[in-house]
């Protein structure tokens, strides 16, 4: 029960600010993008109201921003399992106990399933009428039976974090500074935290 507690406050926390990082430094790399946000946030609930986890569904392009960063920051690119028997897939007999690690990169960046895999692109979770739109290739949170116990506190906390960041503040780099010298190379660790950015978030109101 520690153990598990343990896993959950330190993933849980350590993941979400990560992913809020990577949030920053794409807002100001993709300025378009964030005035997008805002004005979204200021048309539907306004600059004053909080946002609630409820208005993921009137916040449709918040939302796709909100997985895109997931998907593109792709923080996690794998979480190793172990067979718990003799397994076959594709043809291959995988016996039991053998260690198994998912690459989350390949399925996130496929070329296959994405329009533009290699770019920032929130279209990806929008359908033709602007709505937000579930893909089955999203794995930021991996899948099936062992998929991230944290994954529905997660959500929660991206969304509300994020919109409440960009409803109060816009995110420019610092004087000197050009949004196309923005470095997006991850440093890696056990997960792929973005390089140390300076930023300035400057109040809007």
């Amino acid at each position: 029960m520690l153990a598990s507690t343990f896993d959950l406050m330190l993933g849980g926390t350590e993941t979400t600010s990560t992913t809020l990082q990577w949030a920053i430094l794409l807002m100001m790399k993709y300025p378009h993008i964030q005035k997008k946000v805002q004005d979204e946030i200021e048309e539907v609930i306004g600059l004053e109201r909080p946002p609630r986890w409820d208005d993921q569904k009137v916040l449709p392009y918040c939302l796709a921003v909100v997985h895109e960063i997931q998907r593109i920051g792709n923080i996690i690119q794998y979480l190793a399992h172990i067979t718990p028997t003799d397994i076959t897939f594709r043809g291959y007999t995988i016996p039991k106990g053998t260690p198994v690690v998912p690459l989350f990169t390949s399925i996130l960046y496929d070329e296959t399933k994405w329009e533009s895999p290699r770019e920032f692109n929130p279209n990806h979770f929008l359908d033709a009428d602007g709505k937000f739109m579930k893909r089955d290739e999203f794995f930021a949170f991996s899948k099936g039976r062992r998929v991230c116990a944290g994954e529905s506190l997660a959500r929660m906390e991206l969304f509300l974090f994020f919109t409440g960041m960009l409803q109060k503040f816009t995110f420019t780099p610092p004087p000197g500074v050009k949004k196309e010298d923005l470095n997006l190379t991850a440093d890696a660790f056990f997960i792929m935290r973005p390089k140390s950015y300076y930023v300035i978030a400057t109040p809007r109101i």
